[in-house]
């Protein structure tokens, strides 16, 4: 176990680099933030930060001689980067993780291989095979890039309509993916927490409602049967076991009209659908995401109250003073100086008694 007064390094400056800095000052623990950007909302409450590229190598070692342990709030930082700091210092999770996890060919094939069901999809490498995928899955169909793609970036949906070669044109990419469309009753997402001794713990899954591909409320708990809650934290559990994960993994699944779950996607770092946990829970996802990484034990992460977490998309952070005098209201904002569109500037956590 890392004793409090260590340093944590926190690769990425964002806002779930910044709750995580917040949950880790509680437990007497300082942060360290490697980021290429200055004065973002991790930076504000961290004890040190660098401000480097990802790929500036002497930075990354001078980084890693400062710290303790290294972890990431984010995947779209070059694994190579992360295998460095892992030559010198401890790195949770691994970067095997954010290898499988930052590619979605890659990350198919890990869920396929444990036989959890995906949507259907093909490999794409250029005009002539998506053209063969879009005859074998159908229209509509959504075709993505592999990489760095995020509240609906890097991604087009393959209609009716669509001209095929201007769709693969506007990607700018060698290779994709394409997935058939699925026609789903909700999306719910598990996040789950192991341990460097391998003891886990879950947080109740929860259902997530979208507007413009940005996440935009979360309910917690999810509207399901408790046997396919049972089943969420089973595949969740199983995919975090099988990387090998320290830390936290948030996996995102498609409940269809059948009441059959597919998985979507994954996250090895703290995700927007944790937030409710916050005010909701025991343990909230910051603070487990602490423990996992320092090697401490997990807290518990018992619900005490139902919740409903509201993202605060650009200028809807300007309802904050009408928030604030909210009865049952926890404002979180995010320290982000300009309100742009589809930008996260907070989230308001509306908490309910548990009937």
């Amino acid at each position: 176990m890392l004793p409090p007064g260590s340093t944590i390094g926190i690769i990425g400056g964002g806002q779930l680099g910044r709750m995580t800095a917040l949950a880790a000052a509680r437990l007497g623990y300082r942060c360290h933030i490697f980021t290429p950007e200055r004065e973002g909302p991790a930076e504000q409450v961290s004890h040190a930060c660098t401000v480097a590229e990802y790929t500036d190598r002497a930075a990354l070692e001078a980084f890693a001689s400062s710290v303790d342990v290294v972890t990431f709030e984010f995947e779209n930082i070059p694994a190579e980067s992360v295998r460095l700091l892992a030559e010198h210092v401890a790195v949770r999770p691994g970067w095997n993780v954010l290898e499988t996890a930052q590619d979605r060919l890659a990350e198919k094939r890990f869920f396929n291989g444990l036989g959890i069901e995906t949507a259907p999809w093909r490999e794409v490498t250029g005009p002539d095979s998506l053209a063969a995928a879009v005859a074998d899955l159908g229209r509509p169909s959504v075709l993505k890039t592999t990489r760095l793609g995020y509240d609906g970036k890097g991604q087009v949906k393959i209609t009716d309509g669509t001209d095929l070669a201007e769709a693969w044109a506007s990607l700018k990419t060698d290779v994709a993916v394409l997935e058939g469309f699925i026609h789903f009753e909700r999306e719910v997402s598990v996040i789950v927490a192991r341990g460097l001794d391998g003891a886990w713990a879950c947080f109740d899954p929860v259902e997530n409602r979208h507007v413009n591909h940005i996440l935009d409320t979360t309910l917690a708990p999810a509207p399901i049967s408790e046997s396919l809650a049972e089943q969420a934290i089973g595949i969740a559990r199983k995919a975090a076991e099988s990387l090998e994960l320290v830390g936290l993994l948030a996996v995102e699944m498609f409940v269809t009209k059948s009441g059959h779950l597919l998985v979507n996607e994954m996250a090895p770092r703290p995700h927007n659908s944790g937030h409710w946990t916050m005010d909701a829970c025991l343990t909230d996802q910051f603070e487990q995401f602490v423990r996992a990484v320092c090697g401490l034990p997990l807290g518990s992460p018992e619900r005490h109250s139902n919740a409903i977490m509201k993202n605060l998309i650009g200028d809807e952070v300007e309802s904050w003073p009408a928030l604030l005098q909210e009865p049952g209201a926890k404002l979180h904002l995010y320290g982000k100086a300009e309100a742009r569109p589809g930008r996260k500037m907070g989230h308001v956590n509306r908490l309910f008694p548990i009937t």
